[in-house]
């Protein structure tokens, strides 16, 4: 029998964080069994039907029993056979309640129509990524917000200069026209992998062909121990633990490291004060 909820901030947590692009055509149906199965965890899940992603922290045993739930529960029918689950560790709890939300879309770019369930970018594992960014035919962007890139990332990666994934595609489709004139390639990564996913998706219905880091930043930490020989910083995490480094371990920096001095992220801080008041 796994812990009850209202005892979880007592024993070691640990955080997984998975999505798939996947056709859900009961994703209504989909919504209430995750709410299901997630009574005693802590955290985020957003249905659409385009697949799910999520967010969750909970025991090991908890964990254990939702990820097996997510591959082998007969209503999935197997969809979620082969979602990818990534774990870090947890000193701080991060979050303070659970959350399973129906939505249009698991991740929100700004651009109608955009399928990535059936085409995406290539995806580059972790242990081909080292060579792929050292070339000089390639152009690596960061597809995250200013305020991420600004606490860590790949040397040489271009900060595209926004404050909401919404933004990304005018940045995109303003410098497209000098990358093919240069003949550059475009390698891409993020967090978890969704963001380059979705935008991989779309650019090439521009005729741009993505390389993007399998499973993102954190899978890359997880499986390269040597990470910091490409990664500059921390990374940040959107939950109340800040930033990881590259072992995956939780960082000292706090909500004013990340934004603090900055007016136009006043507002991003004042949020994070209050998730950090909840969580106590």
């Amino acid at each position: 029998m796994t812990t009850p909820i209202s005892t979880l901030t007592n024993q070691p947590l640990v955080h997984t964080a998975f999505y798939k692009f996947v056709r859900l055509h009961d994703a209504d149906v989909v919504t209430l069994r995750l709410r299901e199965l997630t009574h005693n965890l802590l955290g985020s899940i957003l249905v659409a039907e385009e697949g799910i992603n999520g967010v969750l922290a909970g025991t090991t045993d908890a964990v254990a029993e939702f990820e097996a739930a997510m591959r082998d529960d007969a209503l999935f029918a197997g969809r979620f056979a082969d979602i990818q689950f990534k774990h870090s560790a947890c000193d701080t709890p991060p979050f303070a309640r659970i959350k399973v939300h129906r939505k249009s879309e698991i991740v929100f770019l700004g651009v109608d129509d955009v399928d990535a369930v059936s085409k995406k970018g290539i995806d580059v594992p972790p242990a081909e990524w080292r060579e792929l960014i050292a070339q000089d035919d390639v152009v690596v962007i960061d597809n995250r917000n200013s305020f991420e890139f600004k606490l860590g990332k790949f040397r040489n990666a271009v900060d595209p200069g926004v404050d909401n994934f919404r933004d990304f595609p005018k940045f995109i489709e303003d410098n497209v026209p000098t990358w093919q004139k240069e003949g550059k390639r475009v390698a891409m990564y993020c967090t978890g992998g969704i963001r380059c996913e979705k935008t991989s998706a779309w650019m090439l219905d521009m005729g741009v062909p993505v390389y993007q880091l399998e499973g993102g930043i954190l899978n890359y930490f997880e499986k390269m121990p040597d990470a910091d020989k490409d990664w500059e910083g921390e990374c940040f995490v959107f939950d109340n633990r800040i930033a990881l480094d590259t072992h995956l371990q939780e960082t000292p920096t706090t909500p004013d490291d990340v934004y603090g001095g900055e007016p136009d992220w006043e507002w991003r801080l004042q949020r994070a004060r209050r998730l950090e008041e909840d969580s106590d």
